[in-house]
């Protein structure tokens, strides 16, 4: 039972500006180092590549050019066979697709595993697709396990939730810098900083920023940055928004950034107000790591996360004004918004690391891959000790 497995991971995007990278790398890199023999596919161009070649993960390239890329999948089919996979994990749509048309090709049948990081409801093309040689799911939330279920009809014992996780030896309060991105974005230290990573429509940023236009007569130092704008345009776009609200001297539009965990250190408040297709928001588990104080919106897997009034606080989708009572409620107590932090750090320590992410995905992986050699051995007519 504690043989290692041969796992392959598989994502089209290779970005680690999109938490569903972060968190398939994590994952790959963390099995590895439990002892499995873990391989990587993914498309050439990105940081995915070099990143895993530097973990001493072996890279296979694939082009995943799209849904019905038969060739990819071919190619996909040599590497099972060739890896010897026990397990195939997907993360994304075209890799689910190419993934499943590879088991036509192969001569081994893996496990395949698919997970499912946001809550939109599947179309009937998708939905097909988890009916047909699958094993089982992973989502993030209960949230969205209850909308795959609903958009598929395949068995809710097939569904299984496994919280994303946060690598708490890199979201250590002990070891980030906050003041450093507080100056490099010409924040001073009596300033009062209000963070909010992702600039989607559906992230919420406009109500964050009309919040911020609320708040701001009684709080002449609060200043708003939106992180993760993806360019000038996506700058821009930010600040007329702002400046349209009369708060274009209090908002920063800022890029992408490597270094999330100062960035989130630097906050007085993190937020984030998505609406809509979220599971668990990663910067709001980033940032609760770090002991920050938190707002998320009761939307999607974020209640399963934010215990309201205990480890943050929780205001409903597209609601600025509750968004800006809660703000002045942080920014004026102190005291409550470092119980909070506290209770926000305690909470993700205990159910969302890492660890426990991997404890719960490598005990899946082993329950699946034994419970596909009882169903050979079945079909066989071989029997073994166990099965006497």
């Amino acid at each position: 039972m504690n043989e290692p497995l041969a796992i392959l991971q598989v994502l089209e995007k290779g970005s680690f500006t999109t938490g569903s990278v972060v968190q398939m790398f994590e994952l790959a890199r963390g099995l590895a180092r439990r002892g499995h023999r873990v391989g990587v596919v993914s498309r050439p161009e990105g940081d995915v590549a070099r990143r895993s070649r530097e973990e001493g993960i072996p890279f296979f390239p694939l082009r995943l050019a799209h849904e019905f890329d038969l060739s990819s999948a071919r190619r996909l089919a040599r590497i099972f066979d060739e890896f010897a996979a026990d397990v195939v994990h997907v993360h994304k749509g075209i890799a689910h697709s190419v993934a499943l048309f590879a088991t036509l090709f192969t001569r081994r049948r893996p496990v395949l595993v698919v997970n499912r990081g946001v809550s939109f409801p599947l179309d009937r093309f998708a939905a097909l697709k988890f009916r047909v040689r699958l094993d089982a799911v992973v989502t993030v939330s209960q949230d969205i396990k209850r909308v795959v279920v609903a958009s598929t009809r395949i068995p809710p014992g097939k569904v299984h939730v496994v919280y994303a996780g946060v690598d708490l030896s890199r979201f250590d309060p002990s070891r980030v810098d906050g003041g450093r991105v507080r100056r490099e974005w010409g924040v001073a230290p009596d300033e009062e900083l209000v963070v909010q990573v992702g600039a989607r429509d559906w992230k919420g940023w406009r109500d964050l920023l009309s919040a911020t236009a609320l708040v701001a007569p009684a709080r002449p130092r609060v200043r708003t940055a939106i992180v993760a704008c993806k360019d000038d345009a996506e700058k821009e776009r930010v600040l007329a928004f702002a400046r349209e609200r009369d708060a274009g001297d209090r908002v920063l539009a800022i890029g992408f950034r490597t270094d999330m965990p100062d960035v989130l250190a630097a906050a007085d408040v993190v937020v984030d107000l998505s609406y809509e297709g979220l599971g668990v928001t990663g910067t709001i588990r980033e940032a609760m790591a770090l002991g920050r104080p938190v707002i998320a919106s009761a939307a999607g897997g974020n209640p399963e996360l934010v215990q309201d009034g205990e480890s943050g606080l929780l205001v409903p989708p597209r609601d600025p004004r509750a968004t800006a009572l809660a703000l002045d409620r942080l920014l004026s107590d102190p005291e409550l918004s470092g119980r909070l932090g506290q209770a926000a750090r305690e909470r993700v320590t205990k159910g969302f690391s890492t660890e426990a992410r991997l404890d719960r995905i490598e005990a899946l992986y082993r329950e699946l891959v034994a419970s596909a050699g009882r169903a050979r051995r079945a079909e066989t007519g071989e029997a073994t000790t166990v099965d006497r």
